[in-house]
């Protein structure tokens, strides 16, 4: 039996989610090793020195050390939904706003405690620049590059997860209907329900 891909992975890390999300839509089955950020792996470590998640290693021995690169490959492999057929330029271009501005606004807004030189709702502030371009893309279409989904929504939707959950209240409120139906019908696809299956924390 052919070795499979080994994949390390925290079940709640936006960066972790969207990996698992590509390969399991690629019917791509890694072994699972979920770790404890306290206490990660030896071989995590070995693997990739940095030290976070999601990292997979092929059966070749090749590494592949971020999410992007996993979500590549997977879909490299196999592809069913169609996530590659949209413009590769304006993808990139999302998840290079997700990834940078977006996220460092998540961070503050999620731990306003560690960043006390500005108040929450500043923080939040900063990440609405993005859901308001995200609105203006989905009052538009169904999904952020069209009426079906790419590899834009699929490596966004776990972070606008994490911005809508730290104040649910607000967000339920917040002028983003088209954002929010969006958001649940990621959270309420049969995909996403399988990545979140809870696996025992690996122990070497």
């Amino acid at each position: 039996m052919a070795a499979l891909p080994i994949l390390y992975s925290y079940r709640r890390c936006p960066y972790a989610i969207r990996a698992r999300m590509a390969l399991w839509a690629a019917n791509i089955q890694p072994e699972v090793r979920e770790v404890s950020l306290r206490d990660k792996p030896a071989h995590l470590l070995q693997l990739s020195p940095k030290g976070t998640v999601p990292v997979l290693q092929l059966p070749d021995g090749t590494v592949l050390e971020q999410s992007l690169d996993i979500i590549w490959w997977a879909l490299a492999q196999r592809d069913p939904q169609g996530w590659l057929n949209k413009d590769h330029d304006a993808v990139n271009c999302l998840i290079a706003i997700n990834d940078g501005d977006f996220k460092k606004a998540l961070d503050r807004y999620k731990y306003p405690e560690r960043y006390p030189e500005q108040l929450q709702v500043f923080y939040r502030q900063q990440g609405e620049q993005f859901l308001r371009i995200l609105e203006a893309a989905l009052e538009q279409q169904r999904f952020l590059l069209g009426d079906s989904a790419s590899v834009a929504d699929v490596a966004i939707f776990p972070f606008i997860r994490q911005f809508a959950a730290v104040d649910a209240e607000w967000f339920a409120l917040s002028p983003y209907p088209k954002l929010r139906a969006w958001l649940e019908v990621w959270l309420e696809s049969p995909l996403f329900g399988e990545i979140m299956q809870k696996f025992p924390t690996y122990i070497e």
